[in-house]
């Protein structure tokens, strides 16, 4: 468990974190968004004891970071895996030899680093890969090898900064498929720091946006993109709310996970034999199921039924209108 209660952080006497306050469970994927500069990958070297914080506390299972000597910094980093942007490979070593780095820094046996190299080189499915050096790799596979790497210790935490911000999207959703794999076979808590959207719906289970060195929003990925704080339509740039229509009543239907029948609007027409059009639809994949609203816009005199036909099927519903 990660737990950080008001942390601050400053350089040269700019606050660059202000109070983060955080909990990251066990085996959780978490994510960490918002605009450049606002101190996202600050706040993830802190997690690992890159970067010192000026006050507040901040523990790693237990264990306050701040209070390490370096002997035990180094032995607490052993639990703390990382993976960066630009992978950070060694371009005169092979695969294998990147994969292996770690382990021979703190002495391993060789048979033992032969046999964890091989394991996780089949994990992240480049076995293949193993006696070449990174320049002829493509992007997508250098990624992996720094996966690969940063398991090699057997960490309980995968600490991902911007992992997918140089890669296409294809490459991108086959790397994440892959952490979503290795979160859920080997137990691995993953904290993500990414400004991309859709990384964090196709993945993260949790999520805090940051503005200016402080959290302004968290909560379950599925909250945050349905009720779409301040925060975020801050950090989406949206100057506009959505244009409804100002006659009759406008009923948004809550989509999230398995809570909504995708027979519902049909149901509506043809149990309550009510008319009604489709005023607004946002719709996303959130991991593997659908989430997201419609609006739907009918007389003013069918809300009541409509309302109770949804509220018996246990969908969450608001009235909503222009300027909402």
């Amino acid at each position: 468990m990660i737990e950080i209660f008001n942390v601050h952080k400053s350089f040269g006497g700019k606050k660059v974190l202000k109070n983060i306050n955080l909990t990251i469970n066990d085996g959780e994927i978490y994510g960490l968004i918002g605009r450049s500069g606002v101190g996202k990958s600050t706040l993830l070297r802190c997690i690992n004891g890159i970067e010192t914080y000026d006050s507040g506390s901040l523990k790693v299972d237990g264990l306050e970071v701040k209070d390490f000597s370096n002997k035990e910094l180094r032995s607490f980093r052993k639990n703390v895996g990382m993976i960066f942007q630009h992978f950070s490979l060694m371009e005169r070593k092979t695969v294998y030899d990147n994969v292996a780095l770690p382990m021979v820094c703190w002495g391993y046996k060789k048979e033992i680093i032969d046999k964890r190299v091989r394991e996780l080189l089949k994990i992240v499915d480049i076995e293949d890969k193993m006696y070449l050096r990174p320049r002829v790799l493509s992007g997508g596979q250098k990624q992996r090898v720094a996966i690969a790497r940063a398991l090699s210790l057997n960490p309980r935490n995968l600490l991902c900064d911007e992992a997918t911000s140089s890669l296409d999207p294809k490459t991108t959703s086959s790397i994440l498929s892959l952490l979503r794999k290795i979160n859920e076979t080997l137990g691995i808590t993953i904290v993500l720091v990414t400004h991309e959207m859709s990384v964090v719906r196709q993945i993260c289970q949790k999520v805090s946006i940051l503005e200016d060195g402080e959290i302004s929003a968290s909560g379950d990925v599925s909250d945050i993109f349905l009720n779409k704080p301040k925060a975020l339509k801050n950090l989406l740039g949206e100057e506009f709310e959505e244009m409804l229509p100002s006659e009759g009543v406008n009923i948004r239907i809550r989509y999230l996970e398995d809570s909504v029948n995708k027979m519902v609007l049909s149901e509506i027409a043809r149990i309550l034999n009510i008319n009604f059009s489709i005023a607004s639809a946002k719709l996303d994949k959130y991991r593997d199921k659908v989430l997201g609203s419609i609006v739907i816009n009918t007389n003013r005199e069918n809300l009541k039924v409509v309302t109770e036909f949804l509220e018996g099927k246990s969908i969450a519903w608001e009235v909503v209108s222009n300027g909402h």
